[in-house]
């Protein structure tokens, strides 16, 4: 009678009603007003990050290669490079289809450039990161960049920036795949 009472017990606990919701995969929240990067899960803030530093020519729709702007939208980690000149670099599969679309839309690229751009994201792969649009956006640490000029200036060339401190703790959170959405 005992191990009946125990065994249902376990089968209750263990049973999908008895498990409590998953909460879904963490994902990463930029947001370039508050100066801000937030760790999410669902619509729970995990951790926040604040101080950052972004594209010199802030958060915007990136047009093309060197124009300084931090690409708005939803990206994933395609890479993760732990010994960056920038300490740490969490590279984004940009250029993103939205981007492609509306470069295609405005003939900054021709339907070549955005043909290989929408193959590699039907593959999982990195798209192309020598295109007129840009590439190599991520996430970084400094490096041996000034921490004044940090907290004073966006000085980056169209990435999301970081203390150092910051993005080593930030490693524990992220991985290839983790959704970073710039707003």
């Amino acid at each position: 009678m005992r191990w009946t009472v125990t065994l249902s017990l376990l089968a209750v606990l263990l049973s999908p009603v008895a498990r409590a919701e998953d909460p879904g995969p963490v994902w990463l929240l930029v947001d370039g007003d508050r100066r801000e990067l937030r760790v999410m899960r669902a619509e729970d803030t995990l951790a926040v990050y604040p101080g950052i530093a972004v594209g010199r020519a802030g958060i915007g729709d990136k047009a093309r290669r060197g124009d300084d702007v931090t690409p708005v939208g939803r990206y994933r980690i395609a890479y993760l490079k732990p010994d960056s000149r920038f300490r740490r670099f969490y590279g984004f599969n940009y250029p993103g289809r939205h981007d492609a679309r509306r470069a295609l839309d405005d003939g900054r690229i021709d339907q070549s450039t955005f043909d290989r751009i929408i193959a590699a994201h039907d593959r999982g792969e990195m798209p192309p990161q020598q295109t007129p649009l840009g590439g190599y956006v991520g996430i970084h640490g400094l490096g041996s960049a000034s921490p004044e000029v940090h907290r004073r200036f966006n000085w980056t060339r169209g990435c999301v920036a970081l203390t150092n401190e910051q993005i080593d703790e930030l490693a524990g959170w992220v991985g290839e795949g983790t959704v970073v959405e710039v707003r």
